[in-house]
C-alpha cells in the first residue's frame, strides 16, 4: 500500500496573510477629521453666534485626544517594529518640515507679515501634531517598559502645567496631551469591542448630547484657552491646585466624550471607509483655505453671523474634508504629505554569511 505524500508547499505560501483593515478605525479617523475641519471653519463665528461658540466648545472638548489615542493605539509596534527610523522620517519629520515652511508661506504672503518667519522648533498652526507626534513615537519605549505608564503620563501631564516651558516644541501641549497617546498605547483590540453593543451606541449619542447641552452651559463660564492645552496654570489665571484638578477633570471628560464618539460609528463598510485611511492630508491640508478664510475676515461676514451661515460653513467644511481625502487629492500632493525620503538613508547591508 503505498502512503500518499503531502504536497510540499513553499515557504512563501505558509506566511499568513496580512490582517484586513479594520473599518470601525478607518470610519472614526473619517468622521473625527472631519469635526477637525469643522472647528476651524466655526471658529470666527463663535462671538455672534451662541451655537457657534457651544459646537466649537463641545468639538474641542475631545476631538485632539480622540486623535491622540488612535494614534497611539496604532503606535504599539512602533518600539519593536523595523525600520522605524525611517517611518519616523518619511511619515512624520519630512512632512512636518514641508508644512512648517509651506504655512509660514502661506501666513507671510496672505496675512501681510512683513517679516518671513519660519521657525522648526515653534510649530506653526495645526502643524504641531506632527511635531508632537514625532516626541510621543521616540518616547514610545519609555512607556512600554515602565510600571505604571498610563499613572506616570497623568503625572506628568499635570507637573507640566505647574510652571512656564519654552515656546519651543509647544511642550505643554506635548507634555498635557500624552495620557491620551499612552492611553491609546495600553489599548487593546478587546477594549474597543466594549463600544461596539447596540447598547452602547445608544449610551455614546445621549452622552455626546448630553456633553454639548453641558458645552452650551459652559461656553459663558469657561475660558476656552482650556481646551487648546499650551497654557500653564499661571497663564489661566488659577493656582496649580486648581490647575491640576481642571485639567484632570478635562482628561476625564475628554475620555468620556471620545468613548462615546466611538460607540457611535459605525462598525462595518461604508460609503466613506476608504477616506478614513487618508485623513492626513484632510488634517494637513484643510488649514491653508480655513486660514485663508480667516485672513480675508470672510468668516466675520454679517451675512454669516447667525445660525444659517454657521450651518452653511459646516456644511462646506464636511464637503471639503471629504474631498481633501479623495484619489486626485493624494495623487496631487503625496510628494508633499507622503514625500519620498529613501535617497536620505544609506543601503541596508545584507547580513553577513555564517560560516
Amino acid at each position: 500500500m503505498t502512503q500518499q505524500l503531502a504536497p510540499l508547499v513553499p515557504p512563501q505560501a505558509q506566511t499568513p496573510a496580512p490582517r484586513a483593515r479594520d473599518p470601525f478605525f478607518d470610519n472614526a479617523k473619517f468622521l473625527a477629521i472631519l469635526l477637525v475641519v469643522v472647528g476651524h471653519t466655526i471658529v470666527g463665528l463663535r462671538k455672534e453666534v451662541e451655537a457657534a461658540e457651544a459646537l466649537y466648545f463641545f468639538i474641542y472638548a475631545f476631538h485632539m485626544p480622540l486623535f491622540v489615542v488612535i494614534t497611539g493605539y496604532f503606535s504599539r509596534g512602533f518600539g519593536r517594529g523595523k525600520g522605524r527610523t525611517r517611518k519616523l522620517v518619511a511619515g512624520v519629520a519630512a512632512p512636518y518640515l514641508v508644512f512648517e515652511v509651506a504655512y509660514s508661506l502661506w501666513e507671510w504672503h496672505f496675512n501681510d507679515k512683513k517679516t518671513l518667519t519660519i521657525s522648526l522648533l515653534d510649530p506653526i498652526y495645526l502643524v504641531w501634531f506632527l511635531l508632537a507626534l514625532l516626541l510621543w513615537r521616540l518616547s514610545t519605549p519609555f512607556w512600554q517598559q515602565v510600571r505604571w505608564p498610563l499613572a506616570i503620563a497623568v503625572a506628568v501631564s499635570l507637573l507640566g502645567y505647574t510652571g512656564p516651558l519654552s515656546d519651543h516644541l509647544d511642550m505643554h501641549k506635548v507634555l498635557g496631551l500624552v495620557p491620551f497617546y499612552v492611553l491609546g498605547l495600553c489599548l487593546r483590540p478587546e477594549h474597543f469591542d466594549l463600544v461596539r453593543g447596540p447598547r452602547t451606541r445608544l449610551a455614546g449619542a445621549l452622552i455626546l448630547v448630553g456633553g454639548f447641552l453641558v458645552a452650551w452651559w459652559a461656553k459663558d463660564r469657561m475660558n476656552y484657552q482650556w481646551l487648546y492645552w499650551w497654557d500653564s496654570n499661571k497663564d489661566l489665571g488659577v493656582g496649580n491646585l486648581t490647575g491640576s484638578a481642571m485639567h484632570l477633570a478635562l482628561m476625564v471628560a475628554a475620555c468620556v466624550l471620545l468613548f462615546a464618539f466611538l460607540a457611535v460609528v459605525p462598525r462595518g463598510h461604508t460609503w466613506f471607509t476608504a477616506l478614513g485611511s487618508s485623513t492626513i492630508y484632510a488634517y494637513l491640508l484643510h488649514g491653508f483655505l480655513t486660514k485663508f478664510i480667516q485672513f480675508q475676515e470672510w468668516d466675520h461676514l454679517e451675512w454669516l453671523q447667525n445660525i444659517w451661515g454657521m450651518l452653511g460653513m459646516i456644511a462646506c467644511a464636511l464637503i471639503v474634508g471629504t474631498i481633501l481625502c479623495t484619489q486626485p487629492v493624494i495623487r496631487l500632493t503625496r510628494w508633499a504629505v507622503e514625500p519620498r525620503t529613501g535617497w536620505l538613508f544609506r543601503e541596508e547591508s545584507p547580513p553577513a554569511a555564517v560560516k
